[in-house]
């Protein structure tokens, strides 16, 4: 077999990600708490249907809860902010981090509902697959859960090739988790970084901001 010419990837730090619509903030409770309480519990009652933990019906037992992410590195957990306001809409992760096997996941997902469907959100995971590939990672990973139709769609939205299903693969709120597999590999990052620029352009929204050409078309070009 032909040895693999392989540096491994560098671990990510927590720093601001800024975009054209959206920047990413490493997450501060006392700075992003109050207001992603209130975006992730307020519109979506679905939002939380498919995380290993939450909602919660107290404020405390949220503001503990974020206390404890913004504390780690694995999951190392970002807040998704929009710059008109400087309000935080929701929160994502770096996650599965294995610099010297080159892999790492996005994880952790919650956007309130007036986050989703908007520029804002998919430039949130476009910061954090630009930063994964530039810190050298040969595969970036999404994994959620099979009855998620929603995950589904939006990893393949993203440029995710689907890889397969693990059966029976965790146990999540007493239900059973079969695990459905998405990746994005380096080499074919190029395309797809180059469809996402084409979105993000000003060029591809009028006047009202409404896009003109959907990410997956400019995929396909």
């Amino acid at each position: 077999m032909t040895p693999l010419d392989w540096t491994p990837a560098q671990l990510p730090q927590p720093r601001l990600l800024q975009g054209r619509h959206v920047r990413l903030e490493p997450l501060n409770p006392q700075r992003h708490g109050d207001d992603l309480w209130e975006a992730l519990h307020d519109q979506d009652p679905a939002l939380w249907d498919f995380l290993p933990y939450g909602p919660f019906t107290e404020q405390a037992a949220f503001d503990g809860w974020l206390a404890g992410l913004a504390e780690g590195r694995d999951p190392l957990f970002y807040a998704v902010v929009d710059p008109r306001d400087g309000r935080a809409l929701g929160q994502l992760s770096l996650m599965s981090i294995v610099p010297e096997h080159g892999s790492i996941e996005i994880g952790h997902v919650a956007f309130g509902g007036r986050l989703q469907r908007t520029p804002l959100a998919t430039e949130a995971f476009y910061l954090l697959m630009q930063e994964a590939f530039a810190l050298g990672y040969r595969r970036l990973e999404w994994k959620c859960d099979n009855a998620n139709v929603r995950s589904k769609r939006a990893a393949e939205r993203l440029g995710m090739r689907p890889e397969g299903l693990f059966r029976q693969h965790r146990v999540v709120k007493g239900r059973n988790r079969d695990t459905a597999w998405f990746s994005l590999l380096d080499h074919e990052w190029p395309a797809v970084d180059a469809g996402f620029r084409r979105w993000l352009a000003a060029e591809n929204f009028d006047a009202t901001g409404r896009q003109l050409s959907a990410l997956a078309v400019t995929f396909s070009k």
